[in-house]
Parts: C-alpha cells; sequence; structure tokens
C-alpha cells in the first residue's frame, strides 16, 4: 500500500489566471518538487470531476451554471480578485471532485491518508459566491459527501491557511455534525474570522476561530495547535478529519506576513496525524493558498511525509497570550 493517495489532474493547468499569485505555476511547481522526492512514497493518481448532485448539496444550481456559464463565454471576472478563463469550469470539477476522492480513498481504507494537489482553492467560496480565487468550496463539499455517503456523523476541518476561510466557516455555521477550526492573520483578507465567532443556533461552539496577528511564528501557531485545536477535535471526536492546507503563513509567502518555516507545517501535519491516529480515524487534506512557489512546493512535501510517518509530537509549545485568550472564549464550550 502507499504511503498516500495524491490526487491531480492536467486540468488545474487549464485554469488561466495569468499574472495572479493563485496562477497554474503553483502545481508545476508542487509536482517537480514531489517528483524529485520520489512522491515521497505515495501514489499520484487522477481526480475525477465532481458528480452535480455532491456539488448540489452545498452549492445552488445558479452558481454551478453561472460558473460553467462563464467558463463556456470564454471567462472573465467574478470579483476584483477572483477570475475564470475557458478552461475555469472543467479545473474547478476536477478540484472539487478530487477532494471527495480523498473521502471516498480514505472512508474505503484504500489508502492510510490522501491529497488532493489542485486548484482553482476553494474556502472562501460561499453557497453562492465564488470570492477569494475559490469557485467551488472543495473542502465543503467533500465534508458533506463523507456525511452523505458513508457511515459518518461527524467531520472535523481544520484550516490552516493564512486567510480565513469565511465560505466553510458559513456554510456550517449553524450545524454541529461539522466542527469548523481556523487559525489565520487578522487584520487581512477576507477581513472574518473574529474569535468571538463560534458559530449560530444549534451550531454554537462548532465554529472555532483563532486569529492571530501579523508577524505570528512557530511558537503561537503551534501552541494553538496543541492546547486548542487537537484537545478540540479529540472532544468532538469526528469520524473524519480534512485539512483545508493552504501553505501562505509561511515567511517567504508574499500575500501575508506570519513566519511559519517548511518545519512548522511538519510540525502541524504531525499534531493533526497524531490526533486522527489516536481516535482511530481517517483523515486528509485539500490544497488551498501558498504564493511562493518554493515554499508551496517544500511545505506541501512535508506535510505529506509528516502524514504518512507513525510519529508523535516531540516539541511542546507552551500557551501565550493569544492561547489564553482562545481558551477564555471557547472553554464555555469545550473542556481546554
Amino acid at each position: 500500500m502507499p504511503a498516500g493517495l495524491y490526487f491531480r489532474h492536467a486540468s488545474s493547468l487549464q485554469h488561466e489566471t495569468g499574472a495572479h499569485p493563485e496562477n497554474k505555476a503553483r502545481i508545476p511547481a508542487i509536482e517537480h518538487e514531489l517528483a524529485r522526492r520520489g512522491w515521497v512514497g505515495w501514489e499520484p493518481r487522477e481526480a475525477p470531476a465532481v458528480e452535480t448532485a455532491q456539488l448540489e448539496r452545498i452549492h445552488p444550481a445558479e452558481h454551478i451554471e453561472h460558473i460553467r456559464d462563464t467558463s463556456a463565454g470564454g471567462g472573465g471576472w467574478f470579483d476584483a480578485d477572483t477570475v475564470a478563463s475557458a478552461g475555469s469550469s472543467t479545473a474547478a470539477l476536477h478540484a472539487a471532485g478530487g477532494a471527495c476522492a480523498v473521502v471516498d480513498a480514505l472512508m474505503t481504507r484504500e489508502a492510510p491518508t490522501a491529497f488532493a494537489g489542485l486548484r482553482p482553492p476553494g474556502h472562501h467560496c460561499e453557497t453562492a459566491r465564488p470570492m477569494g480565487f475559490c469557485l467551488f468550496n472543495n473542502v465543503a463539499v467533500a465534508a458533506q459527501h463523507a456525511l452523505d455517503s458513508y457511515d459518518v456523523e461527524r467531520v472535523a476541518i481544520f484550516d490552516w491557511d493564512v486567510h480565513h476561510g469565511n465560505g466553510t466557516n458559513d456554510i456550517f455555521h449553524g450545524r454541529r455534525d461539522v466542527l469548523y477550526v481556523s487559525i489565520h492573520q487578522s487584520p487581512l483578507y477576507p477581513g472574518s474570522g473574529p474569535l468571538r465567532d463560534v458559530g449560530s443556533g444549534h451550531g454554537e461552539g462548532f465554529t472555532v476561530n483563532l486569529p492571530v496577528r501579523p508577524g505570528a511564528g512557530e511558537p503561537i501557531w503551534l501552541s494553538l495547535v496543541q492546547h486548542v485545536v487537537t484537545p478540540i477535535i479529540r472532544t468532538f471526536a469526528p469520524d473524519l478529519i480534512l485539512v483545508s492546507a493552504g501553505f501562505d503563513a509561511h515567511r517567504a509567502d508574499p500575500l501575508a506576513q506570519c513566519s511559519l518555516t517548511t518545519e512548522s507545517f511538519t510540525k502541524m501535519a504531525i499534531a493533526v496525524a497524531a490526533a486522527a491516529r489516536g481516535l482511530g480515524i481517517p483523515f486528509g487534506a485539500v490544497l488551498e493558498g501558498g504564493y511562493d512557489l518554493d515554499a508551496l512546493a517544500a511545505s506541501v512535501a512535508a506535510t505529506l511525509e509528516a502524514f504518512a510517518a507513525d510519529t508523535t509530537e516531540s516539541e511542546v509549545f507552551a500557551p501565550d497570550d493569544v492561547t489564553a485568550r482562545a481558551v477564555d472564549v471557547l472553554g464555555r464550550y469545550w473542556p481546554l
């Protein structure tokens, strides 16, 4: 059995964005680095296109048609940041399909872990609004697919992209079958995700937002992972963990000001894998952001290696003021 399954598709290169930070060079940068390392023991596999029924569990038909029709017309801008080309609809269908394929591989135990290395990313996309480089919300579609298609009652999504995943946050805001946890820089696009946003109605407490200031590095991020994120996930006791894996909190990234290193992503990935193995559940990830090509490629490879390695956390990060504030707010909902 391979160390994991890596879902890819040539259509990711057909989503033409021009002189844009989220551009097609991201994919060959990742894949060339993985090939150089022998795919770190993972098996690359073709990502299928998502089924319309899977998409419609998150996005209304009008949204899906809007993406399709814009591409069929040669492309265009959805907003100041989000653009489509003639190939974007096909790419987006395979990006969402690859996320669902991650779920299928995990829930059928075909692989111990899996990763969807596709574009466009997804976590900013709302139910009926493409935004923030995102056309469909891939991880949300995948989480709903798991709930609808398998013996899954609860899914945890850990979003470590430096930008808050406003789309995923809002899609599951009033629900308690999906736990959404995000560490993200604030202030920063899209301007959402304050600590006080803990979900609404029946889902109050099941949205966990952990904003950090510009410049935040490994001690702050890993303290939050160790003292807030993984304890909440363990208490939630999901049947599946999905990571919205953006790599733009890297200190080399041009779109944010956090200061993680490639090794920091290794440590976060080890923490996720250890939590999942401790619970006896599958886990995988879906590519989100990351715009410095060298940092992106190295960090994806490091994450895949860490996901596949049966190791535990060796370094303990002391709680800091950021963690203390989070514990104070979230301790009303979770035993922290």
